[in-house]
């Protein structure tokens, strides 16, 4: 069987408290968060994102990637105990697990590498009617939604699996370069029959791809210095 992994969506606030800390301590908070997140960047997939200007209740988000549950276990318990951690809360927490597509073959077993310049994250939950058709009739009805998500070949789609692990069923990453088009293949795919077994897509977070220094510098507009003076 190939390898399939877990996926962590972490989204954080940060008390405003923090950014009237004096520079030098909101400094070393960052690095010593950063130090966390390059420390399991080594030999595992990790993003970062701003939400600053998207959201009013998630400033960062971390997208972490492995193959066994207890390293992202781990990596959290570290970040945990960075200074920035201890100013932040959790608002969102979305957990995973990659595995191959019922309707397509062009699932893929992890999530891919950042290309796109945003990244548009979602929990969605379908209806108990859904699973109650039978096998080739939810084929049928998801082929259109396939048809539907080819004609926009600027949007990457990202699924990953949450039955059992966490609240949703399912977590949809869209990435793409042009915000436009995901806005008009959101507004396409309404119009599909798949759509009226949506139970819950909500709620919606719009991302901004970054390295973890600019996602930090975001979060009280001060670029951070890596080596401490």
């Amino acid at each position: 069987m190939p390898t399939r992994h877990f996926v962590k969506y972490t989204f954080l606030q940060v008390d405003p408290a923090w950014r009237r800390l004096d520079d030098e301590q909101r400094a070393a908070d960052k690095r010593e968060f950063l130090a966390a997140c390059e420390d399991f960047a080594d030999g595992h997939l990790l993003r970062s994102f701003s939400l600053v200007g998207t959201r009013g209740d998630a400033d960062l988000m971390l997208l972490s990637q492995a193959q066994n549950l207890e390293r992202i276990h781990e990596f959290h318990v570290v970040l945990a105990q960075s200074g920035l951690m201890k100013w932040c809360t959790v608002p969102y927490s979305l957990l995973a697990m990659t595995k191959p597509s019922e309707y397509s073959d062009e699932s893929r077993l992890e999530v891919r590498p950042a290309h796109g310049k945003y990244l548009f994250v979602y929990p969605f939950v379908k209806t108990r009617a859904w699973y109650a058709l039978p096998a080739d009739e939810r084929w049928r009805i998801m082929q259109e939604h396939i048809k539907i998500g080819r004609e926009y070949p600027s949007v990457d789609l990202n699924t990953s699996y949450s039955f059992g692990l966490d609240d949703q069923e399912f977590v949809v990453a869209f990435e793409t370069d042009n915000p436009a088009d995901f806005l008009d293949l959101v507004q396409r795919l309404r119009t599909t029959e798949s759509s009226s077994y949506t139970l819950r897509d909500t709620p919606t977070f719009t991302c901004i791809s970054c390295s973890v220094e600019r996602a930090l510098g975001a979060l009280d507009g001060a670029a951070l210095t890596l080596a401490a003076t």
